[in-house]
């Protein structure tokens, strides 16, 4: 994994996720800059964490990214819930956001 990964993948996020915010609300820029950062905290991490379990442990792909993309979730759920001026369901943008990008991960995945 390198540096270039983890800016992909950011890159790809934020492409497909920002999308999803904008539908629950995320229309003014404080709205939108709160999604980008929320992204920018979780999803290095989460990619991070994730190479790093699964060269160290071996567990199946599944195993490891379940518990990494709820946590996801629940934080950035949190952020939106907290600091959102616009946000309509800040929990299900987050569920739907993170959904919809890991979706489309999986799928490039199968591609690439």
């Amino acid at each position: 994994m390198s540096i270039w990964t983890l800016g992909i993948s950011l890159g790809l996020t934020l492409l497909l996720e920002l999308p999803v915010a904008a539908a629950f609300g995320a229309r003014n820029r404080h709205d939108m800059t709160l999604a980008v950062l929320v992204n920018v905290l979780t999803n290095p991490a989460v990619v991070l964490s994730y190479y790093l379990l699964a060269s160290a442990t071996h567990w199946p792909q599944f195993a490891i990214q379940l518990p990494l993309e709820i946590a996801a979730v629940g934080v950035e759920a949190f952020c939106y819930a907290r600091c959102a001026r616009c946000i309509r369901h800040p929990i299900l943008l987050s569920i739907c956001a993170n959904g919809f990008s890991y979706a489309m991960g999986l799928a490039l995945s199968i591609f690439f």
